[in-house]
C-alpha cells in the first residue's frame, strides 16, 4: 500500500510556483477555479491509489481548518 509523500519532493520549487502562478495569469477567478479543478483531477488520476487520495483529502481538509 502506498503512502502519501509529504516530504519536499519538487525540484526547483520556486520555479514550479512561478509556473503555477503564470498558468493563472490573465484568467478570471472562475476560470482559475475551473483550471484548479481540472488540475486536481488530472493529478488524482495520475496517482490513482484511492488510499493515497483519501490521505491527501484528509491532509488538505485539516490544513484548511487551521486557517
Amino acid at each position: 500500500m502506498s503512502k502519501l509523500n509529504t516530504a519536499p519532493n519538487i525540484a526547483e520549487p520556486d520555479n514550479f510556483y512561478q509556473d503555477l502562478i503564470a498558468l493563472h495569469e490573465g484568467r478570471s477567478d472562475a476560470d482559475s477555479e475551473a483550471l484548479n479543478a481540472r488540475l486536481v483531477l488530472i493529478l488524482a488520476n495520475h496517482i490513482g491509489d484511492p488510499n493515497v487520495l483519501r490521505e491527501a483529502f484528509a491532509l488538505a481538509a485539516d490544513a484548511g481548518e487551521a486557517n
